[in-house]
């Protein structure tokens, strides 16, 4: 099992630059060129900085931020990749050969506005180019995951998914290679969701908080069993535990760490990437970490004095 940093910092000197569309609307087009090749590069040395960081604390899995590539599909501001030029494109694909070379796991995990249930043409449309966008970045730096949620029910959660089925089939090979379907909070559980996944062959990326936060009839086990039947690669999940706890009138909200009561105990055996979520990044992936570690040499002493026991008698 290997546990997921999830794009940010807060402790290390290690940080990815965005701008605003406001900003960048000021400059004119040179300079709007050079900002966002600015950007561009100086988030591809941090990539290369945070995956570094994850191989050497051993972290398996990274999740890059949407705006690795700022405003990249902005209606207005949006630009083709060639913009960059070899040099910077070349240093996002040794970001990729680091990786490999360090076997730490990429992932991406577009914006909320991402949607490809909507009913609305020019929404979809948008999120088809940001999966594009995201697709093309993630063949550079060798990711194998871009998840996305179900999105709205719209009344009719049924024709919500053949939508979002429809929607799938305009993608390139290389975004609908890697696109994964998360169950949510509110909305898609997890049993929602299995049969789409089996129907085109996505991959559920299984959350455990958000499934105790919006049930269905499968419990944990199951739901992750059923979820890891859809992988054609090493599974990947999230867990997070609620900020205030489990009897606030809002356990969706993240914690800065995760409580390990809330990390399933049969996962720890487990061939799979779970994405931490957690308010304290590193932080938190280091002391879960070591939380687990500490568990598996505990369950591994009492089974050892179990099997003692079992032979004396």
């Amino acid at each position: 099992m290997r546990l997921g940093l999830c794009c940010l910092f807060v402790e290390e000197d290690i940080r990815f630059r965005t701008t605003t569309a406001s900003a960048l609307s000021k400059l004119n087009r040179n300079q709007r060129a050079d900002k966002l090749r600015t950007l561009a590069k100086q988030n591809a040395a941090s990539l290369y900085a945070a995956i570094d960081y994850c191989a050497n604390h051993g972290i398996g899995c990274f999740r890059v931020n949407s705006q690795i590539l700022p405003l990249k599909t902005h209606p207005e501001l949006g630009y083709h990749t060639d913009l960059l030029g070899a040099e910077i494109i070349g240093a996002f694909r040794r970001c990729g050969e680091l990786a490999r070379r360090t076997d730490t796991r990429i992932s991406f995990h577009p914006d909320q506005f991402v949607v490809l249930s909507s009913p609305k043409g020019r929404v979809v449309e948008n999120s088809l180019a940001e999966l594009e966008y995201q697709a093309e970045v993630a063949e550079w730096i060798g990711a194998d995951v871009i998840n996305v949620h179900g999105g709205g029910g719209y009344g009719d959660k049924r024709a919500a998914l053949e939508r979002l089925a429809s929607a799938i089939g305009d993608l390139s090979e290389r975004a609908r290679s890697r696109l994964t379907l998360e169950n949510d909070d509110r909305t898609y559980t997890p049993r929602d969701l299995l049969p789409i996944c089996v129907q085109i062959g996505l991959p559920l990326v299984y959350d455990v908080h958000h499934h105790r936060c919006h049930r269905d009839n499968l419990d944990v086990e199951t739901a992750t069993k059923r979820a890891i039947d859809t992988w054609n690669r090493e599974p990947l999940f999230h867990v997070s535990s609620p900020r205030d706890g489990w009897r606030s009138d809002n356990p969706r909200s993240h914690s800065d760490y995760i409580d390990l009561r809330d990390f399933p105990s049969f996962w720890d055996e487990l061939d799979i990437t779970v994405e931490v979520e957690a308010k304290a990044k590193e932080l938190a992936v280091r002391k879960l970490k070591t939380a687990l570690e500490r568990r598996t040499k505990r369950n591994a002493a009492q089974a050892s004095q179990l099997s003692t026991s079992d032979r004396m008698g």
